[in-house]
């Protein structure tokens, strides 16, 4: 009789005192259950809406006397984990009780002397746990995992006195990650504020419409079929507009046009590019400045370009103003929907307006909002560094071998 592939694990070199284990054996599904959460005393309920991709802390709730039909119970130090969607990375750990959708697990340690309770959160956050629950759901509009297939996950396990070593570790870890992620929202919020206190101050008389602050445009792009070969012109896709800016870095794709259809819709530094639709209204107009440009590169019938006069209104003041709560609002006040898709056009980017202070002010401005750029960007470089230290310390849990941790 052949071994299992638990077997044949077994029997790969591990780190002394680690042994492999199937999730199952040491983890448990509660199966608490509440027919009345608001009279059995329930205040919160959590949905996958909840639930934040990549953050263990459970910032945001509903509260059940709004009305309420979930019914599974969870209490404080369990683990949630969204099992629609698995692909979303979706785990939290309770820090108060309530009741949660059918489509999230409360899940605990069965033994502490087994498992202790903290380490089960990042277990839960390994890319093995995910590529598991992934790769056993089923359905194609929601595919969802099951308890049956989750429990069957196989994983190494350390002894305890190394599991509070790496508890000690990615909870330092996570604390890191957790402060600086509040540094760069607090430094997003500065910036945003600081560019619309400077738009309250410009006077009514200097607001123009888009059409008589641009050289040339808007003009929609084009988009020809791609290719997976890259072969021909590079074109934009969506996702390259990000916070402002347009970021080619992995938004890149081919396809196999004429040298003169690629000259006609070639990137051009300072060129800001219009998101034309989105199924998410909020993204829909939203707008990216190129300061990088790609060899080559034209812009799809996805995006509309402006090129603004420089003398008039700096093409990066544009662009900061444009994604501006107050202005966009206005724009997308002008979008449509067809099939389920916002859109925006020419006609209504032409007639949207625009704040045009001094080309002195727009300047002094600009030193500003670069300098708490700057300070994002740095912040955006430790996180990332944070990030991999986690990531390295979860695949040593992973594999239970020596990696460096």
């Amino acid at each position: 009789m052949g071994k299992t592939n638990l077997q044949k694990k077994e029997a790969e070199a591990l780190k002394p005192g680690w042994r492999r284990v199937k999730f199952g054996d040491v983890v448990r599904l509660s199966k608490a259950r509440s027919q009345d959460p608001l009279a059995d005393g329930f205040e919160r309920y959590v949905g996958l809406e909840h639930l934040e991709p990549g953050d263990l802390r459970i910032r945001t709730w509903g509260n059940v006397a709004d009305g309420v039909t979930f019914t599974s119970v969870f209490q404080p130090g369990q683990v949630l984990f969204g099992k629609r969607r698995a692909y979303q990375r979706k785990v939290a750990v309770a820090d108060f009780a309530g009741v949660c959708s059918g489509d999230i697990y409360a899940i605990e340690t069965k033994d502490v002397q087994d498992l202790l309770p903290e380490l089960l959160p990042f277990i839960c956050q390994t890319d093995a746990f995910f590529d598991h629950a992934v790769g056993t759901s089923a359905g194609s509009l929601s595919p969802r995992t099951n308890w049956t297939s989750l429990a069957d996950f196989e994983f190494a396990l350390p002894p305890i006195t190394q599991q509070f070593s790496l508890i000690q570790i990615l909870n330092s870890v996570e604390a890191v990650l957790v402060a600086l992620s509040e540094v760069s929202l607090t430094a997003k919020s500065l910036e945003q504020s600081r560019l619309e206190d400077a738009l309250d101050l410009v006077p009514s008389q200097r607001l123009f419409a888009v059409e008589r602050l641009v050289k040339t445009g808007p003009r929609n792009g084009l988009s020809p079929r791609a290719n997976s070969d890259e072969k021909g012109y590079p074109t934009l896709s969506l996702s390259a507009v990000r916070d402002g800016r347009i970021v080619t870095d992995g938004n890149i794709k081919y396809a196999d046009i004429t040298s003169s259809e690629a000259a006609a819709f070639k990137l051009n530094a300072e060129d800001v590019l219009v998101v034309r639709g989105n199924g998410n209204k909020l993204l829909t107009g939203k707008c990216g400045l190129v300061d990088v440009v790609p060899k080559d590169c034209f812009y799809p019938d996805l995006l509309i370009r402006l090129q603004f006069d420089a003398d008039i209104i700096r093409p990066e003041f544009a662009a900061l103003q444009w994604n501006c709560q107050s202005a966009h609002k206005r724009l997308i006040s002008r979008a449509k929907s067809t099939n389920g898709i916002w859109k925006i056009n020419g006609a209504d980017i032409r007639q949207h307006l625009l704040k045009v202070p001094s080309v002195q002010i727009q300047d002094a401005l600009l030193v500003e909002v670069r300098a708490i750029r700057t300070a994002r960007g740095d912040v955006a470089v430790r996180r990332t560094a944070a990030q991999e230290l986690k990531t390295h310390t979860l695949r040593f849990i992973e594999h239970g071998s020596t990696n460096g941790v």
